[in-house]
């Protein structure tokens, strides 16, 4: 099993959510989180000063899926989430020892 954590666009989670879905991929969990890459946050003007907002507004998502639907979900998340604008995000991928499902207490794929 694999682990989908993609940071992307707070606008752009519905689409994704879509995409996802179409594939029929239901589970998910989503954060709202802080953070910046590359684009090291951007200057902003209130109230007549000048101030850097370091920490951008994104969403984190993330996704347990067996291996076979890995490469599907990836496309699907970058199709939906990008721009072509600096700061689409980041997608990361990593192993999945073991699920357990609480409330039937089914283990492995057949959890997720």
């Amino acid at each position: 099993m694999k682990k989908i954590e993609a940071i992307i666009k707070p606008f752009k989670l519905e689409e994704v959510k879509d995409a996802l879905s179409e594939l029929g991929i239901e589970g998910m969990t989503v954060s709202e989180v802080k953070g910046f890459g590359r684009q090291k946050g951007h200057t902003e003007i209130y109230r007549g000063s000048e101030y850097t907002v370091d920490f951008l507004p994104k969403i984190k998502l993330e996704v347990v899926l067996p291996d076979s639907r890995l490469e599907t979900a990836i496309e699907a998340i970058v199709k939906a989430a990008k721009t072509g604008k600096i700061g689409d995000g980041k997608i990361f991928v990593s192993n999945v020892e073991d699920a357990v499902r609480i409330r039937t207490e089914e283990k492995g794929d057949t959890a997720v």
